[in-house]
């Protein structure tokens, strides 16, 4: 069959547009492969080529793997439960005291190789994920949670090349309480959640075994609570002891015996930053009525910001004042009448009754991804009753990017009546902080 040469021209040009088409198809495919091969393997080449080096910074683009110190850890913690209330040291429904905690630990970190600037700078920090069970005296009434927590730790002091004091915080969620209810668990007056905060800090003696095991043991202190989320909240606490061993996966044998290089430290920028952060949260209430507290069946918003003006002196180091402003649902609410047993409405005051705005003085100690931060405040602006009180708190941030982080705050007031909790979103102006961590 013949086609006419029109066709038969429209035809080929079609013909060559596929086929031209198909060669640029090729080349953007090598393009791509030489570009993912440049992706994959030049942090390798750049590693390699600064091998010689006795201390990197932060442009080194070697990668997560070559950069760090990665480990897997496996502890024990048998802990005392402190007898803080009747429920635990006997009015149970065992009508036994409860005293004993034991919870065991799986734990991935990773820190820098040794002699990197925030190696030096940050005395061999390490962070990272744990999972731990958890098995009480009195599992019926209080359960046995699992705990999901971030930790991190450094040294305190070197003792010798082998062996140093260090200290590590772990904050995350446990859960699987068992918790208060009227008519299955009424002895149980700890916990009003089945989640609850887990809170823990300890200090340790750590023991290069080998290039590879590392050796752990010393105390530990522990703290459960539902932030006033829920109601009661009174809380568990423990101390005790740890045990472990830790697997490090890519650590080299002269890191434990080569001395420190003393190449000096980069001065370290003084200068002021501003944080900004936006919060929020819920809460139970005790409300008081005549002698006593009767819980409101109702949870209540909280709303409020920081405003710090904050003096940087060093690479761990910084403190400043705050303008703290807040809106407590929960604040001055009252009720009439109460009868046990029957439902009572309890009353909201106007507005102004429920917002406060205070000053605080604030420190903060400020490691690689995390800072933890303290402040004590007075409302210096407020509505009475419950607001006209001294506050203390206590925050964990952690970095999203280096101007912004998320922000876990606790508030007490009075050094002693748990308040409300702080969830938020922070940001960091004037900024001048080294990037040496990154």
């Amino acid at each position: 069959m013949y086609l006419c040469r029109p066709v038969q021209r429209g035809l080929n040009r079609r013909n060559a547009k596929q086929a031209d088409q198909q060669m640029k198809n090729r080349i953007w495919i090598k393009k791509a492969i030489a570009f993912l091969g440049i992706i994959l393997f030049l942090p390798e080449i750049t590693f390699a080529e600064k091998k010689g080096s006795n201390i990197t910074n932060e442009t080194d683009t070697s990668s997560f793997s070559s950069r760090f110190i990665h480990a897997i850890g496996v502890e024990a913690r048998p802990e005392y439960i402190f007898p803080t209330d009747v429920f635990l040291k006997g009015e149970n429904y065992a009508q036994k005291p409860i005293r004993n905690s034991l919870s065991t630990h799986l734990k991935y970190s990773f820190q820098h190789q040794p002699n990197t600037y925030a190696d030096r700078i940050y005395g061999g920090a390490y962070q990272g994920v744990g999972l731990s069970y958890y098995s009480l005296d009195d599992k019926e009434e209080l359960g046995n949670p699992i705990a999901f927590y971030l930790f991190q730790g450094a040294r305190i002091a070197r003792i010798s090349h082998q062996l140093s004091f260090n200290y590590e915080w772990n904050f995350g969620v446990s859960a699987g309480w068992k918790p208060y209810d009227h008519d299955d668990n009424y002895f149980n007056i700890m916990l009003g959640s089945k989640v609850n905060a887990y809170l823990n800090t300890n200090f340790y003696l750590n023991w290069a075994l080998s290039s590879q095991v590392d050796m752990n043991s010393g105390i530990t202190l522990t703290h459960f609570s539902n932030g006033n989320t829920k109601f009661p909240n009174l809380g568990l606490n423990t101390a005790g002891l740890k045990i472990g061993l830790a697997y490090n996966f890519n650590r080299k044998s002269h890191s434990l015996s080569k001395p420190l290089n003393r190449t000096l430290i980069p001065k370290f920028p003084r200068h002021i930053s501003y944080d900004l952060v936006f919060f929020g949260s819920w809460r139970r209430k005790g409300v008081d009525f005549g002698e006593k507290q009767v819980p409101s069946p109702n949870a209540y918003p909280v709303l409020g910001f920081n405003f710090a003006s904050m003096y940087n002196f060093g690479y761990r180091f910084r403190a400043g004042v705050s303008l703290d402003g807040v809106y407590d649902g929960s604040a001055n609410v009252y009720t009439k009448d109460y009868i046990v047993g029957t439902s009572q409405e309890f009353f909201t005051p106007p507005l102004k009754n429920q917002l406060a705005l205070g000053l605080s003085g604030r420190a903060e100690f400020v490691m690689p991804y995390f800072t933890v931060g303290m402040g004590l405040g007075k409302n210096i602006i407020h509505g009475g009753g419950d607001l006209n009180s001294v506050y203390q708190i206590l925050v964990l941030k952690t970095e999203l990017s280096r101007n912004s982080y998320t922000h876990i705050g606790y508030c007490l007031h009075n050094f002693k009546t748990p308040n409300f909790l702080m969830l938020g979103i922070g940001f960091r102006f004037n900024n001048k902080y080294p990037r040496f961590h990154r």
